[in-house]
């Protein structure tokens, strides 16, 4: 059964189909793989070599792949579905088949090895481009050209020609020239020394600085991608210390998360982003920032273990002002959707000294405890308890310190005396 390339368009006359993805899991236990039965038929369909698709799975999901070319077969690591793997056929086909003008999948990948650059050309509408290389599966294509792409070969070639041509004296003959004359200036100047000093117009030296930095943009990305994680956090750390020391943080949240996923530390960032926009204030500082934290943590468990282990660092560096306010902040962090219910509970059930020392997470883990039985409690009310839980802490304010104390009480004896603690009164 065929599907639509662009599954986004519903018109069951469109004309570009691709087979539906078909995939068989192989072994068990440690050798468990899944097996892309008809992986050669969809990237023929999507005018792109079998491994780009496999790889992309593989640097999604985290997973090592294998291809042999030879019997065709293309191996993801680990048990998936096929309809999971599907809808992730999507995202490579957003990222690296439809065009960005006219979303036709008429295109064709064109790679620089000199610059480590990737062009994209559309058929359909004649776009031309550079596409985005911030993905990991960038560093598998620069390395790993398609088959058919000759343009770098064919460049080669031309200017071994032209070369010949001046060496017998023939270059300025109507001939020599004449594929100078056909062939679109970006092409036939790319990367050629001798073709730039006879432009000297203004377009043409805006184009040369244009292809100056898409060359050192490339470079960077490919080497930044080779680095060990502690390398790239560090790049992370002073891309993100930059931007707060030359007053661009506030509106820098796209940028922030780009880099993030660039340099692949996403998953981290909250982490970060703690360090360097939180201190005793971090209660405005959550409103303030809140956007950039949202980017990293939506939906993201793994950033938001992240961030509590970011918060845990942060109350071991003002441990006296943020110490008391634990369960406070985390009602803040929570009601700002950056922590989510779940992720508190198991964080709750286990005091790690992954961040700081066992005792200090001990008494953070102490702390929270209110905030946690807050949770579980309006949890069980959530599942059909519609009886008040008992409550055993009450909020004291002291407005000399302008801090906050939770201490635990006697539970009263009658029903209509019971309290319930009154969190978004704190």
């Amino acid at each position: 059964m065929s599907v639509n390339v662009n599954r986004s368009v519903s018109d069951q006359f469109y004309r570009y189909k691709m087979p539906r993805l078909i995939a068989k899991v192989e072994g068990k236990g440690n050798g468990i793989k899944t097996v892309i039965v008809n992986m050669v038929d969809v990237a023929k369909a999507l005018n792109r070599p079998p491994k780009y698709p496999t790889k992309f799975f593989g640097c999604e999901l985290g997973a090592q792949t294998q291809f042999d070319t030879k019997n065709d077969r293309y191996i993801v690591n680990g048990s998936h579905e096929a309809n999971k793997l599907q809808d992730m056929l999507d995202g490579f086909i957003r990222k690296f088949v439809l065009c960005p003008e006219c979303d036709n999948p008429e295109t064709d990948l064109h790679i620089n090895p000199k610059k480590q650059t990737i062009g994209n050309s559309c058929k359909a509408c004649g776009y031309q481009g550079m596409l985005d290389t911030r993905h990991k599966l960038c560093t598998f294509i620069l390395k790993n050209p398609p088959e058919n792409d000759s343009g770098s070969v064919k460049k080669e070639k031309e200017k071994k020609n032209r070369k010949k041509d001046k060496e017998n004296g023939s270059s300025g003959g109507e001939a020599g020239n004449h594929n100078d004359i056909d062939a679109p200036d970006a092409v036939v100047s790319d990367g050629d020394d001798d073709d730039w000093a006879e432009e000297t117009t203004e377009e043409a030296q805006r184009r040369r600085m244009e292809e100056i930095s898409e060359h050192a943009k490339g470079l960077t990305l490919t080497d930044d991608l080779e680095k060990s994680l502690e390398e790239r956090v560090n790049i992370f750390y002073n891309f993100v210390k930059e931007k707060k020391d030359s007053g661009a943080i506030v509106s820098a949240d796209k940028e922030i998360l780009a880099e993030a996923e660039r340099l692949d530390v996403k998953a981290m960032g909250p982490l970060i982003l703690s360090e360097l926009l939180f201190d005793e204030n971090i209660r405005e500082q959550i409103k303030k920032y809140k956007r950039h934290f949202l980017r990293f943590c939506h939906n993201n468990k793994k950033a938001q273990k992240y961030l509590l282990g970011g918060f845990e660092c942060l109350v071991k560096l003002y441990q006296t002002q943020l110490l008391p306010r634990v369960p406070i902040i985390l009602k803040d962090l929570y009601d700002a959707d950056l922590l989510e219910e779940d992720v508190i509970l198991a964080w709750a059930e286990k005091v790690s000294k992954k961040y700081v020392s066992k005792e200090l997470a001990k008494e953070i883990h102490a702390k929270a405890e209110p905030f946690v039985k807050w949770l579980k409690e309006a949890e069980e009310e959530s599942e059909g308890s519609e009886e008040e839980e008992d409550d055993n802490v009450e909020v004291v304010y002291s407005s000399s310190a302008r801090e906050l104390k939770m201490e635990t009480t006697k539970p009263a004896k009658s029903d209509h005396e019971e309290e319930d603690i009154d969190i978004d009164a704190i």
